[in-house]
């Protein structure tokens, strides 16, 4: 591997700064690729045309001439490019041409000369670039470039920097990856190559952060090689401001009193019904706390029976958390009495900061908290919930139902959409958890939490940005090592209407970019809130898969083929059965039935059909999970089908096969109940749909891949 050479390019780099100028020259940024092994043709900075004739006889025709000017950036649209230039006398006039266009486009823009480049042909064109995304920081782009990338903007993104392993999954990653590995019989382009410019220039701008944006556009891939025809490199003038970030002990030390407090004070605390401090105290006191509960009202003596303090400098003994019951303006003052207590954590449910505009108010909060060393939830947030100590401090309802599922949203009436549905599918919760505004605490603090919370088997969370992307992306990796994590972002086609540009900047913040890294994440995302909420749901439920074969029994042929479309579209391996299983499997079902997948055992048939079939595909090691649709007949009713399935998947368990099962139901209001009964016994079972069981499956899937356990 070619060392790099980092003093060059930090002179490089320093001179162009000291000049105030935000972008490099063509050839500089070819020394700074020369600097990191980069390749690049070979090229001259001609000073005339006389030079210019005699650059191109050394580098041999034909040529590219391209002007070369700190104040012209956008080189083709000045006019001042010209590409094919094959002889001596079209160097002389491409070289007067450049020169006349350069100074009708900007008068005062200094020229430093034409750049004489060797003409690369041959091969495909492709983008690889790198940007700073305002979630995620530098990301690197590969793509189909040229042209093509305005568009069809296909194109991948992950976050720097990126191993040769990483590098190389992006070349999978783009729709037209089989045009790169030889499409109609071409040969294929060199894969190696591709990727170790992918990874040098990730390495680049990791070593240089003032490096804003680096675009290599077009590189030619060959089958016996790579080299960029093109640099663009643009820095960043102002200064870098790291977002404050916290240790993952230091985390942990602050939500593990969140969670676990051993005393809550509710400052606003109040006896009249219908306030918001009255609620948050009678769900503490109703839902169950154990811990101590400290009413703060200077104007009451007693609050539902217990001692009110005039301030929280007045509560006996130390305090785990406040929660902020008062108005706005009331917030600093109070906040700061928190800090002089030592609560290391407020709640503050108040609205009316960021997110009406009062962004100062806001910023003065956090200073404050900051100051005093407490960590903030919110503001703007209806509360939070640990089911496991019975901790309801929201103006909610508590929630009862315990279990391992942890929710989080930036929403308050998406919260309340998470609550009714827990509630409505008695899905087991660990927390629900309301983020605002996210002055201070935010998902990837919840993340550090529930990674190490033992009550806590899957995170779902509804986002509408993340703050601090790569911490994000860091607790994440983390995480989901060991328990799924589904995100729900909103704002999906928020940067759809973005005019497209073969430039790598033009990319950042669009939505492909939080598809893209949070799969680098190994987190689950979900098209929407229903798919959120089902995933959460399901994932517990759902044992994970040993290995990649899906097979289909049906009791309609109908039904099976949607069931096999939505595999396809979930990204699940339907089995090719082989002989001796298919065998095994005609032999319990009619002849005007089918074998192969999916398997159609047909609707006619009585109950002890299903039960054998579905028992051969538990039974049988080479498949590895099951996808069910019934078909509602007299015959076979739904509780009968229900029933018989969760026996016969209760016994291989008895035996250790705990195979994932999902199901779809087809028939008239029976099937609902059939269904709640499957999901009761460890099928992800649904009526009248046959997307969503398989969507659920996928979810699974998706998770057992990025965590590296199939």
């Amino acid at each position: 591997m070619t060392a790099y050479d980092r003093d060059a390019v930090r002179e490089i780099l320093d001179k162009a700064l000291a000049e105030s100028r935000d972008s490099l020259t063509a050839p500089e940024g070819r020394l700074v690729c020369e600097a990191y092994g980069i390749p690049t043709p070979g090229e001259g900075l001609a000073s005339s045309a006389d030079h210019a004739v005699q650059l191109a006889e050394q580098l041999g025709h034909p040529v590219v001439l391209k002007i070369v000017s700190p104040d012209i950036l956008h080189k083709t649209e000045a006019g001042g490019v010209k590409v094919g230039v094959a002889s001596e006398a079209e160097v002389r006039t491409a070289h007067e041409q450049i020169i006349t266009s350069a100074r009708r486009y900007n008068a005062d823009a200094t020229i430093e000369g034409v750049q004489v480049q060797q003409m690369l042909a041959g091969g495909q064109e492709v983008i690889i670039g790198a940007t700073t995304d305002p979630t995620f920081g530098k990301v690197i782009v590969f793509g189909l470039g040229g042209v093509l990338v305005e568009v069809l903007r296909d194109v991948t993104f992950r976050l720097a920097p990126v191993d040769t392993d990483t590098a190389r999954s992006m070349l999978d990653d783009i729709a037209a990856a089989e045009v790169l590995r030889g499409a109609r019989g071409a040969e294929p382009v060199d894969a190696d190559a591709l990727a170790d410019i992918i990874r040098r220039l990730s390495d680049l701008v990791t070593d240089f952060p003032r490096i804003r944006e680096f675009d290599l556009n077009p590189v030619f891939a060959r089958p016996d090689g790579a080299s960029a025809a093109d640099v663009r490199i643009l820095l960043e003038t102002e200064e870098i401001v790291e977002p404050v970030r916290y240790s993952k002990d230091e985390i942990l030390a602050t939500m593990n009193r969140l969670m676990h407090p051993r005393a809550i004070a509710v400052i606003g605390a109040s006896n009249e019904a219908g306030k918001i401090g009255n609620s948050v105290m009678k769900n503490l006191i109703n839902g169950g706390y154990a811990g101590e509960i400290y009413p703060i009202n200077p104007k009451a003596d007693q609050i539902l029976g217990r001692t009110a303090y005039k301030s929280i400098g007045d509560v006996p003994g130390e305090v785990d958390v406040a929660v902020f019951a008062v108005p706005a303006k009331f917030v600093p003052q109070a906040l700061r009495e928190v800090g002089a207590k030592k609560v290391p954590a407020a709640v503050l449910i108040p609205s009316g900061f960021a997110e009406t505009g009062n962004v100062e108010g806001q910023q003065e909060i956090v200073a404050i908290a900051r100051e005093q060393g407490v960590r903030l939830l919110g503001p703007n947030i209806y509360g939070y919930y640990y089911t496991h100590e019975n901790l309801c401090a929201t103006f909610c309802t508590p929630y009862d139902v315990k279990g391992g599922v942890a929710l989080t949203s930036q929403s308050g009436g998406i919260g309340m959409a998470i609550l009714g549905f827990s509630r409505t599918s008695k899905m087991g919760v660990s927390a629900i958890v309301g983020l605002g505004n996210k002055s201070d605490l935010d998902e990837d603090d919840m993340l550090t939490f529930f990674e190490s919370d033992d009550n806590t088997t899957c995170v779902a969370m509804h986002l509408e940005d993340l703050k601090d992307g790569r911490s994000f992306v860091s607790a994440a990796q983390r995480i989901t090592k060991t328990k799924p994590v589904v995100v729900l972002k909103a704002g999906r086609t928020a940067m759809g209407a973005r005019a497209a540009s073969s430039h790598t900047g033009a990319l950042a913040g669009d939505d492909k970019v939080y598809d893209d890294v949070l799969r680098q994440a190994g987190v689950i995302r979900a098209p929407g809130l229903s798919d959120m909420l089902e995933y959460a749901r399901g994932l517990p439920v759902l044992p994970t898969p040993k290995g990649e074969n899906v097979v289909i029994i049906t009791g309609a042929g109908g039904s099976g083929v949607l069931l096999s479309d939505a595999c396809v579209a979930n990204d699940l391996t339907l089995m090719e059965i082989p002989p001796d299983l298919d065998e095994a499997f005609r032999a319990f079902i009619p002849p005007f039935g089918a074998a192969g997948n999916p398997i159609d055992i047909t609707g006619g048939e009585p109950p002890s059909t299903y039960e054998a079939t579905i028992r051969l595909g538990l039974e049988d090691p080479r498949i590895h999970a099951l996808i069910l649709g019934y078909w509602h007949t007299i015959v076979t009713p739904p509780m009968v089908f229900a029933e018989l399935t969760a026996k016969v998947a209760a016994e291989a368990r008895a035996k250790g096969i705990d195979k994932p099962i999902v199901a779809s139901l087809a028939g008239d209001v029976e099937v609902e109940e059939a269904s709640d009964y499957l999901y009761q016994h460890g099928i992800v079972a649904y009526p009248y749909t046959t997307e969503k069981p398989v969507a659920v499956l996928g979810a699974k899937y998706k998770w057992a891949r990025g965590a590296g356990l199939l």
